[in-house]
């Protein structure tokens, strides 16, 4: 029997939702759930998790919970997928959430081959004020290096005398030294919140890295003394590849839409995007679009509509053929276009108030 591996350093394919909801014992999620669900959890691109209800209840009840995620500093482009995860943090922290963002520069040094200052230098120019302009509170944010982070290097250390060999292997697949240094970090990183409180946590992520939060939470059982609560996570589907396979790869450029990039490239991308179009107009008038096909429909069901009447009048328009693929193309472009200003716009602001980051200050 094959053994079932979910890669978080790898690009391989994950092709059925359901069947990795069954194999990794994920919760389906369900968008009641969550008070006032936001765009991704409304139209299920949040497929499933781990514990969201206790996270459901900490904000119903007014406790106190923390969201946590990540900053991989290897280049100055993030996709469309880190988008989605900043705007599940925005939920959460909006809904109360203590809200910390690590930038992983050990993880980049070991799994990468980034420099500790090209980390701090790529972290601080670009991915924190991509993150800002992407949504977050920056009065509300609590931001650390790692490399900084004693607190999280020395329970890495005693994290790592609770897993045997075998076990790492079963959940990554292989065991080289930096990638066992990188993991072993990232859960004194999950749990870094508890060091001093012990409550509830969530992980907003893509399902690639679920192994993390496996091992976090087998690490966590095996300290029951130490109470920790088992950290929560939350997953969302993978923006398509441009081609239509399941997921952009950063490997094909022209399978992907980067932030920041050049509308012309842009345009270019989404012109030749997989269509849910018929052969003929006339084909299309008479049967409609196949718009579960369609990748544009889906960038802008993902990512670029906000409101949900106008995404469904869309969808009638073209599943009905009264819209054409060209003319949906058109309106994806103009879509992309404004989101990429904005964005934009808003990297340029956020790096202007980059003194007003509350980072962590460490003894």
């Amino acid at each position: 029997m094959k053994q079932k591996i979910i890669d978080p350093w790898g690009s391989g394919l994950l092709e059925d939702y359901e069947k990795i909801i069954k194999d990794f014992g994920l919760e389906m999620f369900e968008s009641k759930l969550f008070p006032e669900p936001n765009r991704l959890m409304r139209r299920n691109v949040i497929f499933a998790g781990r514990d969201m209800k206790v996270i459901s209840e900490a904000i119903r009840n007014k406790k106190e919970f923390y969201v946590l995620s990540g900053i991989m500093p290897s280049n100055e482009k993030i996709h469309l997928g880190t988008k989605m995860v900043v705007e599940n943090i925005k939920y959460f922290q909006e809904h109360g959430a203590e809200t910390y963002i690590l930038v992983a520069d050990l993880e980049a040094a070991s799994t990468r081959g980034v420099t500790l200052e090209e980390a701090r230098k790529i972290s601080l120019n670009f991915h924190i004020p991509a993150y800002i302009a992407l949504g977050l509170d920056v009065k509300k944010t609590i931001f650390y290096f790692q490399s900084e982070n004693k607190e999280v290097m020395n329970n890495a250390y005693e994290f790592a005398k609770k897993i045997t060999l075998n076990e790492f292997e079963a959940i990554y697949g292989n065991a080289d030294p930096g990638k066992i240094m990188a993991a072993v970090t990232q859960v004194a990183d999950i749990l870094y919140p508890q060091f001093k409180e012990r409550m509830p946590g969530i992980i907003p992520v893509g399902v690639d890295q679920d192994p993390h939060i496996r091992l976090t939470r087998d690490i966590v059982r095996r300290l029951k003394k130490k109470k920790f609560f088992l950290p929560a996570s939350l997953y969302n589907k993978y923006t398509p590849s441009l081609d239509g396979s399941i997921k952009m790869s950063k490997s094909k450029p022209d399978s992907c839409i980067e932030l920041p990039e050049d509308m012309r490239l842009v345009k270019r991308k989404i012109k030749n995007a997989m269509s849910g179009g018929r052969d003929t107009l006339e084909e299309h008038r008479k049967l409609g679009a196949m718009v579960e096909r369609d990748v544009p429909f889906e960038l802008m069901k993902q990512h670029l509509v906000e409101d949900d009447d106008e995404l469904d009048k869309i969808y009638h328009e073209y599943k009905s053929g009264k819209m054409t693929s060209g003319e949906l193309k058109e309106l994806a472009i103009a879509k992309m276009e404004d989101f990429m200003n904005n964005f934009v716009k808003g990297m340029e602001y956020a790096r202007k108030h980059m003194d007003k980051l509350n980072f962590v200050k460490f003894k």
